[in-house]
This record gives C-alpha cells, structure tokens and sequence, in this order.
C-alpha cells in the first residue's frame, strides 16, 4: 500500500496549489484608469469602467465622473464637446447664461456639452503611456480638458494634471 501513503501527502499540497492558482489570478484582475485597452472588460471584469477605443490604444476610464469619485490613481476631467466662442466670459463668469459655464479658455460653453471621465494623474509626461502627454494648465487650454474640483473651484496652474492623448501623438 505504499501508493495510498503517497496519495495521502499529495491532497494538502494540491490545496495549496489551488489556493495559491486562485490568489494570483485575482490579483491580475482589472487595470488602473488610463491604461490600454481594447473591450470594457479589459479595464474591469465587474463592469464599472469602460475602455475609450476612441483614445489611442483605448483608455481604461470612468465616465460621469464627479469631485472625489475617481480611484485614487486619477481624478475627475471635464470636457466639451465641440468648438465654443460665441461668447467671451473674460470678466466674470457671471457673463455666461444660466445654462452655460465659463471654460479655461473663457468661453461660455453650454452645460450640455460637458462630458466627464476619470484620467490617470500625473506630474510629468514620463508618467503617461507613449503617445500622451500630462496636462499642466498650458496644455489644457490648449489641447482640452480641465480637473472637476471641489465646490466648482476655479482650475489654476495647482490643479491636478492628468495624462491625455497628445495632439502630435
């Protein structure tokens, strides 16, 4: 009988090993915001982020964002859809009618223009994948989006900065 000896060391180590298959596939599991992506369920298997296939190599995100909704690795963007200038708000952004808001560019843009999706955080570009670049309050202004602050805080150059698609990139 020494097969039934054998057998009988062997059930504790197949539990280990079973235990040990299950902790490193749930480790893997799901991406950081701002990560590659190619279908939803790359950036989440529970199916509370989206992957941005209209972003370079797709762009693992939350959309509808909100102040202090993102994980800690990212922070709420807003953008507008498409190109504003009907009005200048430079003066205050009282200028703006009840359903527009003042942009960066201090244009009153419509409310139901806006759009917001959680993005990586960043201090420098090195901190973004190849073809993004971290956005620092030039940038924004220039190439679009800017941080949902608390109590609607105006955005200035100590706003967080956030990586995004580079326009040369």
């Amino acid at each position: 009988m020494p097969g039934v000896t054998l057998a009988a060391r062997m059930r504790p180590l197949m539990r280990y090993l079973v235990l040990a298959i299950v902790v490193a596939a749930s480790a893997g599991c799901g991406k950081e915001i701002g990560d590659s992506c190619v279908v939803s369920s790359d950036c989440s298997p529970n199916g509370d982020r989206q992957c941005d296939i209209s972003q370079k190599e797709g762009y693992c995100t939350i959309m509808g964002c909100d102040f202090s909704t993102c994980p800690e690795e990212a922070v709420c963007v807003r953008f507008f859809t498409g190109g504003f200038t009907n009005k200048k708000c430079d003066q205050s952004p009282d200028q703006c009618s009840l359903d527009e808001l003042c942009d960066l560019n201090l244009n009153c843009v419509p409310r139901s223009s806006e759009v917001r999706y959680c993005m990586k955080t960043c201090d420098s570009t090195s901190d973004c994948r190849d073809g993004y670049e971290c956005r620092d309050l030039e940038k924004m202004k220039a190439h679009g989006g800017e941080p949902v602050l608390e109590g609607g805080a105006a955005v200035d150059s100590s706003a967080p900065k956030f990586c995004a698609v580079s326009p040369s990139g």
